[in-house]
């Protein structure tokens, strides 16, 4: 049987991996956008992923954790492997696209609020972390994933509802 710090590292690890994806896709998705509002606010989302990677990588050193360099490759891989979907169009990008990159980011960032919760637990028992950190890093995820909702909202319905003006009984 795994001890808890094995599993720990597990754990942290794959959350690197999934940040690395993540930070991947997020910074496909920014480039995508032309200048404007939404850009801007995927720019900074970029900086503030890249900031919490960072803090994942500092807490995973206070723990005496190694990041695990094939992981992170894995993370990108499946970034990669993510852009094989089917979105309506061959060689481009559709409206599709946005929807369902934003739909992945914020799971990705609920995925990251999952981990600062088991590690804010863990601090009761583990001196070596900081609560007040980790519930700031939370917050943090709470707000991006709002951030995300707002656009994903934004997004599916000038996808779904035609500039505004709801489908057809019966179009395709």
């Amino acid at each position: 049987m795994k001890r808890s710090t094995d599993l720990l590292a597990i754990y942290l690890n794959d959350h690197l991996a999934g940040s690395a994806g993540g930070l991947e896709l997020l910074r496909r998705a920014t480039r995508a956008h032309p200048p404007g509002a939404v850009a801007q606010q995927l720019h900074v989302l970029v900086d503030e992923v890249t900031e919490d990677r960072e803090e994942l990588i500092q807490l995973m050193r206070v723990l005496g954790i190694a990041p695990r360099r094939s992981r992170v490759l894995l993370g990108r891989v499946g970034e990669l492997a993510g852009r094989l979907k089917t979105n309506g169009r061959l060689l481009s990008r559709s409206p599709l696209s946005d929807v369902l990159e934003l739909e992945a980011m914020r799971l990705g960032v609920e995925g990251k609020a999952c981990c600062w919760r088991a590690l804010r637990a863990l601090a009761e028992v583990d001196r070596r972390l900081d609560p007040l950190r980790l519930e700031r890093l939370l917050r943090r995820a709470d707000e991006q994933a709002t951030l995300l909702e707002t656009l994903r909202m934004s997004a599916a319905s000038d996808t779904f509802m035609d500039g505004g003006r709801a489908p057809r009984q019966g179009a395709r």
